[in-house]
């Protein structure tokens, strides 16, 4: 709509609100007289002026996007109607009071979310907002608790049930049930997920699983409830085009996930533009009438350069107000720079310039302002490491000995020093010496707060696993014939010469069963001669039947911390013979032995990334030039759940075999052919297969 129409639509609405607003208002028992903020120390205090104490304590609930909170006085009117306040505070950037039926609802306007409480005194109701915000929580919004939780409170926080529902305009609904409205969140989006933390909440077993929602047609497909540390986060999918907002009321705190449809025929708004659209068509404008129409439509304060200068002719349909005044700006050259409800608009050279100068200035001051001296304690890091990173340069020293001052020239490549500030770190009392102005000392105390911390350890366990079936059969069978002349006895059936006698003939078959690992097979014999005892024929049977079942457990187990290497072996060196370049030979070891080496990566969700490498070697059989090594090796990269098992690898041999040595024609004879031949037959089957169980360590974790 054009502007002039967009005035007297604002006006109409304005009056009608106001116009049915006043009748309700005076018909309340209570009134809001006056809001006013102020800012005491660390807080701002937003105070709200009744006609009597409330009869029913007010209602409150925040939004993540944008920041705001908002208050409900029940049977409460609004002599006005309808007010906005601007504040143009660092945290409070201003208020909206307005009466809905026989409530009258107060919105603060925030910068960022920030902790808060609220309290009742006498005729009045105070809101206590937290300037500064904790350095544990800014790497996240996080939702404010109305009042310091207790420990037995913390304790018991837990999340007592996950709901979904689908919104009118498909928007997807995720409603968490908290059993304490102190639980600490925080909620960011990470890549295409939307991350909720509840810290210090516990999360039933119940209620540990993957959530698929994707059959209510909103843009949320599925949702990961996990716990982790304690702490319990429940993980949002969305998928396509969509957007999110988030607040709590008492126990219960929803996030909403609206798709995002763009009309076709409007132009599309670039990443970053959130403004409200407004249309403009205008020919031949002054631009800083143009950006007096801005200063209108969004209520700040714009203050514009005397070089500002020129006309401008535009037609924008639909369009988000920052969108529009960043194309009116790159049209004319123009630059702008924002404080707080104040826009400044300059040429973009003049910007710079003045830029310029205030750097230049501020370098001056830092030049002359004192130099401070401060000690810092570092707990879990090594001061040498962190002087490294403090300065960008590897300057190493001896272990053990404290590191020369740095400053002067070798300041001038420091990374968080000023070319003023110098620093020294004690191996010993694992300090850090610092000297320099004191927003440089304060910067180092910020950093050193972020990566002093615990680092999290994890337990790896491996379980490797050999099964072995073995089966071997062998059959043989002897046949032989002797026989008597000149009233003689000549020669027994394989080849025995009696007392007194001469042979001439032996066995003529022999196909015994092989020995198997070193154990004779068992023997039957069976001697057939004619009455007259004077020929005889001798069979010889050989069986023998080997069955084994057998398995090998290896169970390594390493703990590291995260993100180091981690390597623990056992087994056994086995010497062998190696050329050297002069031509002699040395004795050289080569390793045969269980060996686990992995490095974990706890991952933002809890679970572990493994790089594994294991190695189950053994000693195989000898040859000329040493023993040979039997190897089983698995190398790879797996995501584990926090105490879940994973099986990395696995391999199944199986050989079968049967081997037949007979006389030709005769051993193929059906029946009596098994008197002509031996056979083997052998059946081995061996599996391999290696487990890995990764576990986060915490406090409260002890190795057994």
């Amino acid at each position: 709509m054009t502007l002039g129409r967009w005035y007297r639509a604002l006006a109409g609405a304005m009056t009608m609100a106001l116009a049915l607003a006043a009748p309700a208002a005076l018909a309340q028992g209570n009134q809001v007289k006056s809001v006013d903020a102020n800012v005491v120390g660390e807080q701002t205090l937003f105070t709200i002026d009744l006609q009597s104490p409330p009869a029913q304590k007010p209602a409150d609930f925040t939004t993540q996007n944008p920041a705001r909170i908002a208050i409900d006085l029940f049977d409460t009117g609004f002599a006005a109607g309808r007010a906005q306040y601007d504040y143009g505070g660092k945290l409070l950037r201003g208020a909206s009071v307005m009466q809905i039926g026989d409530r009258t609802r107060v919105v603060l306007d925030l910068t960022r979310t920030a902790t808060y409480r609220t309290e009742v005194r006498g005729n009045q109701f105070v809101v206590l907002l937290d300037n500064v915000a904790p350095a544990a929580k800014a790497a996240a919004p996080t939702f404010a608790a109305p009042s310091a939780p207790t420990a037995a409170a913390a304790a018991r926080a837990s999340v007592r049930n996950i709901d979904f529902r689908r919104g009118a305009d498909g928007a997807g609904r995720v409603v968490v049930d908290l059993s304490s409205r102190d639980s600490g969140i925080n909620i960011a989006q990470q890549g295409q997920n939307v991350v909720v933390d509840f810290l210090g909440t516990t999360l039933p077993d119940n209620l540990r699983r993957r959530f698929d929602v994707s059959d209510f047609g909103t843009p949320v497909q599925g949702m990961r409830a996990t716990d982790t540390s304690g702490n319990a986060r429940l993980v949002i999918e969305p998928r396509g085009n969509w957007e999110y907002s988030s607040y709590q009321t008492d126990t219960q705190f929803v996030v909403e996930v609206r798709p995002v449809k763009e009309d076709p025929t409007k132009l599309i708004s670039g990443p970053g533009y959130r403004g409200e659209r407004l249309s403009l068509n205008f020919q031949n404008i002054d631009i800083r009438s143009l950006l007096q129409v801005f200063a209108d439509f969004t209520n700040l304060n714009i203050i514009t350069s005397d070089t500002v200068q020129g006309n401008i002719t535009l037609r924008l349909k639909d369009v988000p107000w920052d969108q529009a005044l960043q194309i009116v700006m790159d049209a004319k050259g123009l630059a702008s720079r924002r404080n707080g409800n104040v826009l400044w608009v300059a040429p973009k050279a003049e910007l710079a310039t003045k830029e310029k100068l205030e750097l230049e200035s501020q370098q001056q001051i830092n030049d002359l302002e004192p130099i401070r001296s401060q000690v810092f304690q570092l707990n879990y890091q090594r001061a040498e490491d962190v002087r490294k990173m403090l300065l960008g340069v590897a300057t190493g020293g001896a272990p053990g000995a404290a590191v020369p001052t740095v400053g002067g020239a070798a300041g001038m490549a420091s990374r968080m020093l000023s070319k003023r500030g110098s620093l020294t770190a004690d191996a010993r009392t694992n300090q850090l010496f610092v000297s320099d102005i004191a927003s440089k000392l304060e910067e180092v105390q910020n950093f050193l707060v972020k990566i002093d911390i615990p680092v999290r350890q994890v337990i790896i366990e491996a379980r490797i696993v050999e099964a072995t079936d073995t089966f071997s059969r062998n059959l043989g069978v002897k046949l032989g014939f002797a026989g008597q002349y000149n009233n003689a006895k000549v020669g027994n059936t394989y080849g025995n010469v009696l007392p007194g006698a001469t042979s001439d003939n032996g066995p003529f078959l022999s196909l015994p069963a092989a020995a198997i690992n070193g154990t004779n097979p068992a023997n039957v014999a069976v001697s057939i001669f004619n009455s007259a005892a004077t020929r005889f024929l001798a069979l010889e049977l050989s069986a023998l039947e080997a069955d084994g079942k057998g398995k090998i457990i290896s169970s390594p187990r390493v703990v590291t911390a995260n993100n180091i290497k981690a390597l623990i072996e056992q087994g056994t060196e086995l010497p062998y013979q190696a050329a050297t370049s002069s031509g002699a030979t040395s004795v050289q070891f080569r390793k045969a032995n269980l060996k686990l080496e992995v490095t974990p990566q706890i991952t933002p969700e809890g679970n572990v990334l493994l790089d594994v490498d294991v190695n189950k070697d053994s000693v195989g059989i000898q040859t000329t030039s040493g023993f040979a090594i039997d190897t089983k090796h698995v190398q790879t990269q797996v995501l584990v759940d926090n105490g879940g098992t994973v099986v990395i690898g696995g391999i199944y041999t199986q050989t079968e075999s049967t081997d037949v040595d007979k006389v030709p024609l005769l051993g193929d004879i059906p029946v009596l052919g098994y008197l002509f031949k031996n056979n083997a037959k052998v059946r081995n089957r061996t599996e391999l297969l290696v487990f890995l169980t990764p576990r986060v360590l915490n406090e409260s974790v002890t190795l057994k």
